[in-house]
């Protein structure tokens, strides 16, 4: 899952609605294919300097380190986890809610940690695998507040994929659908996650290119108490992100990337829904570069 917003209501609560809004898992998005490794098993550790879900950052733009596993039968099931550092819990408590009506500053969550399993089988051909599954976000918090204007940040998603292959070209398009509250958000069941992502193998080098769009939809309204009471989560919340990067296969398991993202991530009252408590945006576009080794 993975970081949220502050706007110039509830400094608290707000901060977390953000953060929360958009977090989730980098496994659901870029899970290790324990097939492609020859082994049913397979692991996957990576060093990035913000973990940024979905286009928003998790980690208030500094380092997070990361990695999980997946296990794969033959017959197209799989399960895995994946984890990773995250801040936003942690950095949006700290400076308390001005309207919030509680102290926050114990609230300590600083690990997420994603479950998810599924199936995944080439039934229309070779090279256009269909995966279909189920994801949970898991935060282990301590004294995490839930009231009318708040809900637990753990969230539940289930997605559909289906993945191509053109020669050098490979990718998938995906839809994610949360069948809980999306992080954090009130009234948001029924949110969704389509996108699109593509990756050019150059053959120079082990350079591949990558590219990827999404469309984060929020769904609901602000609770009756909210300090935006009958306004919609969509249009507080909703967005598209977008990235474009390239990745250097160096052979053994190890790879690196570098890659360009940003979001459209909407203003309102005059300030960005998606807000970091030192007034920054938190779907600012921004380089990244990671250090991935896979087991």
């Amino acid at each position: 899952m993975k970081t949220l917003h502050k706007r110039a209501i509830s400094a608290a609560a707000v901060a977390l609605l953000s953060g929360l809004a958009c977090s989730a898992a980098f496994a659901a998005d870029t899970p290790t294919d324990p097939e492609d490794a020859g082994s049913p098993i397979a692991a996957n550790v990576t060093i990035v300097n913000d973990y940024r879900y979905r286009g928003i950052s998790q980690s208030n733009f500094k380092p997070a380190i990361q990695g999980g596993f997946d296990y794969a039968h033959e017959s197209g099931f799989y399960i895995g986890n994946w984890n990773s550092s995250i801040s936003w819990i942690s950095d949006s408590t700290s400076t308390g809610g001005v309207n919030s009506g509680y102290t926050t500053k114990s609230i300590s969550a600083p690990i997420e940690m994603d479950f998810y399993a599924g199936y995944k089988k080439e039934l229309i051909g070779e090279g256009f695998a269909t995966d279909v599954g189920v994801l949970q976000y898991f935060y282990p918090t301590s004294g995490y507040p839930t009231s009318n204007v708040m809900a637990n940040p753990n969230t539940t998603e289930i997605y559909a994929a289906q993945n191509f292959t053109f020669g050098p070209v490979t990718g998938f398009a995906k839809v994610s659908y949360a069948v809980s509250t999306l992080f954090g958000n009130v009234n948001s069941t029924g949110s969704y996650y389509p996108d699109l992502t593509l990756n050019y193998d150059t053959g120079v080098w082990g350079l591949s290119l990558n590219g990827h769009v999404g469309y984060q939809y929020v769904a609901g309204n602000q609770p009756a108490a909210s300090s935006t009471p009958n306004v919609s989560n969509s249009t507080l919340y909703s967005y598209t992100d977008w990235k474009l990067g390239i990745t250097k296969d160096f052979g053994g398991g190890l790879s690196a990337a570098l890659a360009y993202v940003g979001t459209n991530a909407a203003t309102y009252g005059g300030s960005y829904t998606y807000l970091s408590p030192q007034g920054k945006n938190l779907g600012k576009s921004t380089g990244l570069i990671s250090l991935t080794k896979t087991f």
